[in-house]
């Protein structure tokens, strides 16, 4: 049987349905999961073995038999950790198919499945009785079911039923506390992920539309590692709050609720982003503690642990206010059954505080559906529309007729406000259009760039009024990109275009390359590396079956990831390995570059770095990778605001740094398809 999957085709910038085998959609699942990640989160693992012992041992106090209902089970470490702890029986609820069968393997060979019942349900679906899932209601609730956001995976409705359906009552539950936190701050970085910034162009100034600066923005939370994140980039306007917490030993609702936090603005400045984490109580006492808390907030941030599948969350108020030193706020923040949402009023507001809070607030303006918080970013970063600016001020003349080919871009309205005669961009969608055209709107542009919904191939020379392109432009940027090398569909675009073409014609950029270098990852490198033991516990099964699913289907290929969020060492020299030649047509054949390159610093080489960067002149150069020199000792300064290549060697290299031995490279741009293949080795003399 089949399965269809939605893949990104770079060859038309479009999201295909390619027909797959039905294994691959779990084995990708499998593949790209963070199981890993969680095993290797040593602190997560030994504060919950720590909860989970001091909770069976209140139960076993009691005189009674220890009944353990484990939600989330994964890989049943959680399950294990309780009957070695003494408990009587578990019951192991996993609703994902693949994941329940390892940890079936894992139970087995650890020696458990008599005391652990692997259950492959939803919890939700769970029934209780002589005939049903479970013989009789737990009295220890171990649950997993948390994100960077706390509630994001259904925690509370998964909580609620167990409560009243699977667990007794006055049950000890591990963890036993959630308790959320919450900063007001200021930050220039942070609130140009959120709103459209006026920028200066040949000295005129371009501004936001109205209904962009009035929009609450996306409702989705923003979960980052906030640890790479320097507390110079924002400023604190009050202290951590703590904003609500949960007792997950008592009944759990699901339903709207709201909660406030007073205090006093410990400095004046603009009221934008709410930084937030969580912690969890393992225990009633609150003596065993694992805390999200970044790492810039511990005395020593290298002592912070390190983990991906929780992180940090930013919210962004829905308007931005100015608060003054030594004024009386409160921050209040609402939740449904799956997210989190912030607001912020003073005392000396007249309006009851709740006004507007009851929903989570959404985007109204289009803009925030369009462009992506780091998109946002990209088009707010002055330095690089200034590349944009300059490049276009030297290609540009009076009589340019312009084309753009990217997707929400202000590249047509930059050439438009240069002075070229004729300027038209072409968008792959309704809403990005009427996006561009707010902006041209609230700047007293109306017209000024014609806007046309069509794909390159589709343009005809009557839509350029009988004209021929003198300037075809593009960042390029388009939303289906998942990595880097998925903006060649620009080239495409080009090809396309090509019959519209003066034979002088200016093409911007003029050219990109791919660049690569060997890296060695701070922490990264745990979401691949296979665990072995885990606690004491061996969980090779899990392993295995990743392997499984990384070798089901084009195992050897690059994953996206923001480098700017995840630290790493150049253990090579960063070298352009392929260049792709805009002003040319595609080539109908293949590209290829082979080559190796010498490790010249000592590390553990995890795998190999690739990014895109953009020739838009033969002297302008925009990188969507490195953006800086790299240190004498390795360290990198990458771009925020797109995506990097990383590909994972299947096991890491200890490098000597001599240059004896050297990463060799592969590599294969298949036209036909866009992508590019790959392969990478260690070559030791």
């Amino acid at each position: 049987m089949k399965t269809f999957c939605g893949r990104a085709n770079p060859t038309t910038g479009a999201l295909d349905w390619v027909e797959e085998s039905e294994e691959y959609d779990y084995h990708q699942e499998i593949a790209r999961s963070c199981y890993a990640d969680m095993l290797h989160d040593h602190d997560r693992n030994e504060k919950y073995y720590q909860g989970i012992r001091a909770a069976v041992a209140r139960v076993k106090a009691r005189g009674e038999k220890v009944i353990v209902l484990d939600i989330g089970t994964g890989t049943g470490l959680l399950s294990m950790m309780a009957v070695t702890a003494g408990a009587d029986f578990c019951y192991a609820v996993e609703v994902f198919k693949p994941m329940a069968e390892a940890a079936q393997c894992i139970v087995t060979k650890n020696g458990f499945s008599e005391k652990i019942k692997i259950i492959n349900k939803h919890s939700t679906d769970v029934t209780v009785g002589p005939d049903g899932d479970m013989q009789m209601k737990a009295n220890v609730l171990i649950t997993e079911l948390f994100d960077t956001e706390l509630i994001g995976e259904g925690a509370l409705p998964s909580y609620e039923h167990a409560h009243q359906n699977l667990v007794q009552e006055g049950c000890e539950a591990v963890p036993h506390r959630a308790t959320v936190y919450a900063q007001l701050v200021e930050s220039e970085l942070l609130w140009s992920w959120a709103q459209l910034q006026p920028v200066e162009v040949e000295g005129a100034r371009l501004v936001p539309p109205p209904t962009v600066g009035r929009c609450a923005g996306a409702h989705s939370v923003c979960d980052i590692q906030l640890s790479q994140v320097s507390p110079h980039s924002f400023t604190p306007l009050g202290p951590l709050c703590t904003m609500f917490s949960v007792d997950f030993s008592k009944p759990v609702s699901s339903a709207f609720q709201s909660h406030s936090s007073q205090f006093v603005a410990q400095s004046g400045g603009r009221a934008q982003v709410i930084l937030s984490w969580w912690d969890l109580d393992m225990d009633p006492s609150g003596s065993i503690v694992c805390t999200m808390a970044p790492g810039w907030t511990y005395p020593q941030p290298k002592m912070a642990p390190w983990r991906d599948h929780w992180m940090q969350s930013v919210y962004f108020l829905p308007v931005e206010s100015r608060v003054t030193e030594g004024e009386e706020l409160s921050l209040t923040v609402c939740h449904d059954d799956y997210s989190l949402w912030y607001s912020l009023q003073s005392h000396s507001q007249q309006e009851p505080r709740t006004v507007g809070l009851s929903s989570r607030p959404c985007c109204t303006c289009q803009a925030h559906l369009v462009w992506t918080r780091p998109r946002f970013g990209e088009l707010n970063d002055r330095q690089r529309t200034e590349s944009y600016v300059s490049a276009l001020r030297s290609v540009l003349r009076e009589d340019s007729v312009c084309v753009s080919v990217s997707d929400g871009s202000l590249l047509p309205v930059f050439a438009h406000m240069l002075g070229a005669k004729k300027v038209y961009g072409l968008e792959n969608s309704r809403m990005s259009k009427q996006v561009i055209e707010q902006v041209l709107e609230a700047n007293s542009m109306k017209g000024g760039v014609e806007q046309l919904e069509i794909r390159p191939e589709q343009l005809t020379r009557s839509d350029l009024g009988e004209e021929q392109i003198s300037l075809l432009m593009g960042e390029p940027f388009f939303s289906t990109s998942l990595l880097p090398w998925h903006s060649l569909f620009f080239w495409y675009c080009r090809t396309a275009l090509a019959g519209l073409l003066l034979p002088n014609a200016t093409i911007l950029p003029c050219s990109a390359t791919l660049h690569m270098m060997a890296v060695e990852f701070q922490d990264l490198w745990r979401i691949r590396a296979p665990c072995g033991t885990c606690e004491g516990f061996d969980v090779t099964p899990m392993d295995e079956m990743v392997q499984r699913s990384l070798d089901f289907h084009e195992s050897r290929e690059a994953e996206p990831h923001p480098l700017w969020e995840y630290p790493c060492r150049a253990l090579t020299q960063s070298t352009a390995v392929m260049t792709f030649d805009f002003t040319q047509c595609l080539p109908q054949s293949p590209i290829s570059s082979q080559g190796s390159l010498p490790l010249i610093r000592i590390g553990r080489c995890h795998g190999v770095a690739l990014w895109m960067e953009y020739h838009l002149t033969d002297d302008i150069t925009v990188s969507a990778g490195l953006i800086g020199p790299i240190s004498e000792q390795g360290q990198c300064e990458w771009s925020r605001h797109r995506k990097q290549g990383v590909y994972f060697l299947r096991s890491p290299w200890e490098s000597s740094g001599d240059g004896r031995a050297a990463v060799s490279y592969n590599l294969t741009f298949e036209p036909s398809s866009g992508d590019i293949k790959m392969d990478f080795n260690i070559e030791s003399q």
